[in-house]
């Protein structure tokens, strides 16, 4: 009795290319770091997407940080502590999409000349407690519509990028669920 030949595993493409060429082209290719012949996206695109997305979480850093120092009021200790967290985490998001440009071989702007221009989200202040908390979730709310695109113009041309968004993304969902949160507090 003969064994039944499995043909779905049989007809398809082995798991890995060549060996033999993978290696010749990370040596004949080692000057472009991390970018190899399989990255398929517009490296320039991404590289002027990332600036903008770098340019965005500096703006959010500054105007938490301003909600952090401006905060007063009967609840401002726990907001402005909400406010602080933030700040924090939308500066980790500034290294690490900063980080990113660099490996892709571009230059992180951190121009404060054009820092307002290139940001997705404004810097507005806001007078009282209330006004803050809902120009952080106005902001959040471009940042969330915004990286979104970002992440479905990625595609599978640049994976590395598009899950560094993804994660950025969840965190900019969180804060504004956040603000959600503490603006029902003041309605």
């Amino acid at each position: 009795m003969s064994t039944p030949k499995n043909t779905a595993t049989s007809d398809k493409q082995p798991f890995l290319s060549d060996i033999k060429n993978i290696r010749e082209r990370a040596r004949a290719n080692m000057r472009d770091g991390a970018i190899t012949d399989g990255y398929k996206a517009d490296r320039e695109t991404v590289i002027k997407i990332l600036n903008e997305a770098l340019a965005t979480e500096i703006v959010c850093v500054l105007r938490y940080k301003h909600h952090y120092y401006a905060a007063d009021g009967l609840n401002a200790e726990a907001v402005a502590q909400e406010f602080l967290e933030h700040a924090q985490q939308e500066q980790e998001h500034a290294d690490q999409i900063a980080e990113r440009i660099a490996q892709l071989g571009g230059k992180p702007n951190f121009s404060p000349d054009s820092l307002s221009t290139r940001s997705h989200s404004e810097y507005i202040e806001g007078d009282t407690l209330k006004e803050m908390i809902e120009e952080d979730l106005v902001a959040e709310r471009i940042a969330i519509d915004s990286y979104r695109e970002i992440i479905q113009y990625l595609g599978d041309d640049d994976p590395t990028t598009r899950r560094l968004m993804e994660e950025i993304l969840a965190v900019e969902e969180e804060h504004a669920d956040d603000m959600a949160g503490l603006l029902q507090d003041y309605a």
